[in-house]
């Protein structure tokens, strides 16, 4: 998918938000845990109830791998089930990866061309020649990990390395790299404050953000501090929404959760682009 159709995407929909579909079998309902594939039935349930809310999905693979090949499987239908019968949906792989070249080479293989999905969270400590190779396909985004919101964050991310914090090494470094254009990044709701400055270094490109709702992260000053001349901002939201209730009706509380947040963000979007 190119920048240009999920910008479309989020101006048709009105809306920017990502869905994380991290599933914990001990917290989805106990109707399901009886049918084949419980994960997969979670997330086809999840995503018919939302999709119209929501541009973006994010499987934690994580979720998927702790559950072993019958997790993996559970994957793959759901990625599937997302091209096939809406492909106008941003996917993201939240992997995690980035090893030396040929390995990361295998990783943009396994997760571009097998699974199909359009985008890949990946870890930038290894350098240029472990991000590379997944910035070498065409149509497809690298998400690089730039600040984010965990505390412990603040062990390494923030530390000053030479004249400037490592995080903004990582944002200035990563822009010098072939195809940094398909480059975006994740930057944590926790850290609205440094929202303004990492816009400044990067302003052309996509942020994930992850931490508003459960986290205690703010739209309004993610929006505000994070936004660009094309909304660039994808703002994701796993637990509050897909956990929204434990019982039959837990599509209906999920959309309603999603559609509170679609909402704030289209009057967000009237407010800053109509």
């Amino acid at each position: 998918m190119t920048t240009a159709q999920l910008v479309h995407q989020i101006k048709t929909k009105k809306s920017f938000l990502c869905i994380g579909l991290d599933v914990d079998l001990t917290k989805i309902p106990t109707h399901l845990l009886a049918s084949e594939d419980p994960i997969f039935e979670f997330n086809k349930a999840i995503i018919d109830a939302t999709h119209d809310l929501a541009v973006a999905y994010k499987p934690n693979t994580a979720f998927y791998e702790a559950y072993g090949l019958k997790g993996w499987q559970s994957l793959q239908k759901t990625i599937n089930y997302l091209n096939d019968n809406f492909p106008e949906i941003f996917t993201i792989a939240d992997a995690k990866r980035g090893d030396i070249g040929n390995t990361s080479s295998m990783y943009a293989k396994a997760f571009f061309e097998d699974l199909k999905f359009d985008s890949i969270t990946v870890a930038p400590y290894m350098g240029k020649d472990s991000v590379e190779p997944f910035l070498a396909f065409e149509n497809k985004h690298t998400i690089l990990l730039a600040l984010t919101s965990n505390e412990g964050a603040f062990d390494f991310q923030t530390l000053t390395v030479g004249e400037e914090p490592l995080y903004k090494k990582v944002l200035h470094t990563s822009q010098t790299w072939d195809n940094a254009s398909n480059l975006m990044y994740v930057v944590g709701a926790t850290k609205a404050e440094y929202l303004a400055e990492i816009r400044k270094i990067v302003p052309n490109n996509f942020f994930l953000v992850p931490g508003v709702g459960a986290q205690g992260g703010s739209l309004q000053e993610v929006c505000q501090f994070g936004m660009n001349h094309q909304i660039g901002l994808l703002i994701n939201s796993s637990r509050a929404i897909i956990y929204a209730a434990t019982g039959i009706d837990f599509t209906q509380k999920a959309r309603e959760e999603a559609q509170k947040m679609q909402q704030e963000m289209e009057t967000i979007l009237r407010t800053n682009f109509s």
